[in-house]
C-alpha cells in the first residue's frame, strides 16, 4: 500500500537521511527526497544558550523552509534531532577522534534525543513537533570504543550521537525510553497525524 498525498502537488523530504528515508517507506508514503542544503552550525551558534528542544524545532523549519521556497507548492517535511548530555549539546562529530571523544562523554550517562519535524508549504509552516528519548548508555571500554567505530565509522559520522540503533549502535546501550520512531530520528508517528489533520493524507 502507497499512500496517496491528497493535495495533488507532491510530498517532499527535505533530508538525505537513509533511516528518514527508511520511515517514509516503511509507512508506504510516496514522496521526493531533496536535501535542504542549510548551513545548520550557524543557526546553531545563532541559537546558542537556547533549549535543546527549541534548536531541533528551528532547524526542522529551517530545513523544510529551505526546499518549499524552491518547490512551494508542495507539502515539505524537514527533519532534525539534537543530542544533549548532562545540559552539553552535542554536534555530529568531524572526525574520527571527535566520534571517540563523544562516546567516552556518552559513557555510563542518559543521551536526551531531541527530534522533531515539520511541515511547510508556500514557505510557511503549517506544523511543528518533538518529541525526546532518553537512551542510557553503558560503561564503553577504551576497546570497546575503538572495536565499535572500525566498524562504524564513518557512517555514524552523519549521525549526532555517534549511533544507528538499527546497527551496532544498539550496543552502547542498556536502557532506552521512548519511542522507536523518535530514536531512529524523527517523530513518525506525530508526522503522519499531523498529515491526516492538514488534509495531505487518507484519514
Amino acid at each position: 500500500m502507497t499512500a496517496r498525498v491528497l493535495s495533488g502537488s507532491g510530498f517532499i523530504l527535505a533530508s538525505k537521511s537513509a533511516s528518514r528515508r527508511a520511515m517514509l517507506d516503511a509507512a508506504g508514503l510516496a514522496y521526493e527526497a531533496i536535501p535542504a542544503g542549510i548551513d545548520e552550525r550557524a543557526l546553531e551558534i545563532e541559537m546558542a544558550g537556547s533549549p535543546a528542544e527549541e534548536v531541533a524545532q528551528a532547524l526542522a523549519v529551517a530545513k523544510a523552509a529551505a526546499v518549499s521556497a524552491v518547490r512551494p507548492d508542495a507539502w515539505v517535511l524537514g527533519s532534525d534531532s539534537l543530542v544533549a548530555v548532562e545540559g552539553r549539546r552535542f554536534d555530529k562529530p568531524v572526525s574520527r577522534d571527535d566520534a571517540a571523544d563523544h562516546l567516552r562523554a556518552f559513557s555510563g550517562k542518559v543521551i536526551e534525543l531531541h527530534s522533531a519535524a515539520s511541515l511547510v508549504r508556500g514557505g510557511k509552516p503549517a506544523w511543528v513537533g518533538h518529541d525526546i528519548a532518553c537512551l542510557s548508555v553503558r560503561n564503553l571500554s577504551e576497546d570497546f570504543i575503538a572495536e565499535y567505530l572500525d566498524a562504524e565509522w564513518p557512517e555514524v559520522s552523519h549521525c549526532v550521537g555517534v549511533f544507528r540503533i538499527e546497527a551496532l549502535g544498539v550496543q552502547l546501550f542498556d536502557r532506552i525510553d521512548g519511542d522507536q520512531f523518535t530514536v531512529l530520528g524523527m517523530p513518525l508517528l506525530q508526522v503522519l497525524g499531523a498529515l491526516r489533520e492538514l488534509g495531505v493524507l487518507t484519514t
